[in-house]
């Protein structure tokens, strides 16, 4: 399946976890991807691992003037831009009355801000060619969480961001959708096993337990949602919020 065949993504926080199994699943389908991170190193050797045309580009996702010249360099090099993914994200949990303003600021600018910035940079080109898909990585946080006021805060704040700018930039062709992961399998979920003093097997059977399906998901269940609404398939939705968390929503 070639549902990218000359298109060009970029995604954010792609240097590992789900942004990476994003990038490799859109470039398995024929796109172009740019691999953003704030690890330039990183970006750069998890681009090389993706077949076809592909760019590793350091970038702060809260800094207005960073982002400008990632998306400009992807551009350049890439020859377009059609797709954008907002995944990069950080966790800083802890219960409200132990969680410091620089954890809350820090978690707004990477989620929040970060995807505001990177939207409003790739829009300038999607809105010309009245082509765009964006997908925002929200969370089934964003329905509350203990010790992640500012975590859920983001990533409900995300999905208030989707619809507004469904609304705004639907006239335009541009698509712009959210998926919101249950528990997924990554090194931030084992960072957070490993803060609270368990085993990373145990955190995720606990989090396997929390859904009907009994399972945890994995990086690739959530780019194959993201592939989805990349793609020309969901060019009738907008502004929705796809929740891939293995039923946990549910009750």
């Amino acid at each position: 399946m070639n549902r990218f065949e000359g298109r060009v993504a970029v995604i954010t926080g792609a240097a590992r976890g789900i942004g990476f199994a994003t990038a490799a699943r859109l470039a398995e389908e024929g796109a172009a991807v740019a691999v953003v991170d704030l690890d330039e190193a990183a970006a750069g050797e998890a681009a090389a691992k993706l077949p076809g045309k592909s760019v590793g580009i350091g970038a702060d996702v809260s800094d207005a003037a960073s982002v400008d010249a990632a998306v400009a360099r992807a551009v350049e090099e890439l020859g377009g831009l059609h797709i954008l993914v907002n995944n990069a994200g950080v966790t800083r949990d802890n219960l409200l009355f132990k969680m410091t303003e620089q954890d809350w600021d820090v978690v707004m600018a990477v989620h929040l801000k970060g995807a505001f910035l990177m939207t409003k940079a790739a829009q300038k080109h999607f809105v010309e060619q009245r082509y765009g898909k964006v997908v925002n990585l929200s969370s089934m946080s964003a329905l509350g969480n203990r010790g992640q006021a500012n975590y859920s805060a983001a990533k409900m704040g995300l999905q208030g961001l989707t619809r507004t700018l469904g609304i705004e930039l639907g006239g335009f062709g541009i698509n712009v959708n959210a998926v919101a992961p249950g528990f997924v399998a990554t090194e931030m979920t084992d960072a957070t096993a490993v803060r609270l003093g368990m085993e990373i097997d145990e955190f995720r059977r606990l989090g396997a337990e929390g859904n009907p399906l009994k399972t945890f998901g994995k990086p690739e269940d959530i780019a194959a949602a993201i592939a989805f609404l990349s793609s020309d398939e969901a060019s009738y939705i907008t502004g929705q919020t796809l929740y891939v968390d293995g039923g946990a929503t549910l009750g």
